[in-house]
């Protein structure tokens, strides 16, 4: 069984020796809260994760195993895709529309993964807060045509920027 300590809690002290004569130091041990390790993923297996990728992808699904460079294999994956309502896509309070693809076991390189999380199945069956579910064709359009527009938006800056002189790494892509 597994203990909930903090970074803050001390390790626990090992028995004194049995021996009588000058006993050895035993080696210091990190406490198994310190782990920053694929190690972590224990603890995570046979829950359901929500997982965000480093491409911005938003995977649902059920961990099932992982490896050192945590790698992980999900089971019955549905790949979750949002985009902002056309009508409103300003607003303070990110209204729009959110669909899901299924796609069954899905293995994800450890480098890949961005955040992970468990899910509160109290309210896995309720949708995200601000959006509504929609056909996942439509969901997909819109969700093309905002990254369509923010690159256009962000290669705007970026001549802008280097009509001001400035010279980053990234700028020289504007040119092609």
């Amino acid at each position: 069984m597994m203990e909930n300590l903090a970074i803050s809690d001390a390790p626990p002290h090992p028995p004194p020796p049995a021996t009588g004569g000058a006993a050895a130091q035993p080696f210091a041990q990190l406490p198994p809260q310190m782990f920053t390790t694929a190690a972590q993923l224990l603890d995570l297996t046979d829950k359901k994760l929500m997982v965000v990728l480093r491409d911005g992808r938003k995977l649902i699904g059920v961990l099932r195993s992982w490896d050192q460079f945590a790698n992980i294999v999900l089971q019955s994956t549905t790949e979750r895709i949002f985009a902002p309502r056309p009508d409103n896509p300003q607003s303070e309070y990110p209204y729009g529309y959110f669909a899901d693809i299924p796609h069954g076991i899905f293995l994800v390189r450890g480098e890949n993964v961005l955040l992970l999380g468990e899910i509160d199945l109290d309210k896995d069956d309720d949708a995200p807060p601000g959006y509504q579910l929609a056909e996942v064709d439509v969901v997909k359009r819109l969700a093309e045509a905002k990254k369509a527009a923010d690159k256009a938006k962000e290669k705007a800056r970026l001549k802008k920027l280097v009509r001001i002189g400035f010279e980053g790494e990234n700028l020289g892509d504007i040119f092609f």
